[in-house]
């Protein structure tokens, strides 16, 4: 259903995104950002699945700036490698990744002719926050545990768009203390806590919880058609 393709950034920078085009005229565009394993089989079937929901759906491959090509899976030595990315790509100068996502939402504009949401998961939860309250061309942001959303810095940011977060109560990445605290200082943001681990939504991982994917799939579908429609 999907095709890579190349996207060229504000300040030049080419780079990779995988996008499923729907059947039809879009209903919509979804910008999908990848966790810190890239852009995996996990996340071409995220975006496989808003296509089939009739969204132009668009990942962007986040790790460019640092190595392409990165698709890892989720063994320990996964994450390791991951996450030595992920502090290669936050310590990049200047607007760094958001760039590339900035690309990334002007695509999918472009390509669906319809208003323009993004979703992402973990790390890529915290990059859909901060292009909430950073970039341009969004009508809808749905972070799924975003590691580091609910630092000081992070709250203190106001988002430009609607937004739904989805949380794990048993995340020992994001204490409950913290989600508590994000949701206090946005109450216009709906916060959904489920009974699951980081990485609920993810099929590939051992902290999967179908019940809790599954909910959170429904209302993140009824929250971007109220949104994009």
């Amino acid at each position: 259903m999907g095709h890579f393709t190349n996207l060229t950034a504000a300040d030049g920078f080419t780079v990779s995104a995988y996008v499923a085009q729907p059947e039809g005229k879009p209903r919509g565009g979804v910008v999908v950002l990848q966790e810190i394993f890239g852009v995996n089989s996990h996340i071409r079937s995220v975006a496989d699945r808003f296509a089939a929901e009739g969204y132009l759906a668009v990942a962007p491959a986040t790790f460019d700036r640092v190595k392409t090509g990165v698709e890892l899976g989720y063994a320990e030595s996964d994450m390791k490698a991951g996450f030595e990315l992920k502090t290669a790509v936050d310590a990049l100068p200047g607007a760094g990744v958001l760039q590339d996502i900035q690309a990334a939402i002007d695509h999918a504009a472009q390509v669906s002719g319809a208003k323009v949401g993004i979703i992402g998961f973990c790390w890529g939860g915290l990059l859909t926050w901060k292009a909430a309250c950073l970039l341009n061309g969004l009508s809808a942001a749905v972070p799924y545990y975003g590691g580091g959303i609910t630092a000081e810095g992070e709250i203190a940011r106001q988002p430009r768009c609607p937004v739904m977060a989805h949380f794990g109560d048993q995340d020992h990445w994001i204490p409950m203390e913290g989600i508590e605290a994000f949701g206090k200082a946005h109450p216009d943001v709906q916060v959904h806590v489920y009974p699951a681990n980081h990485g609920f939504n993810c099929d590939q991982r051992a902290a999967y919880n179908e019940a809790a994917a599954q909910l959170a799939r429904e209302r993140t579908l009824a929250f971007l058609a109220s949104q994009l429609g």
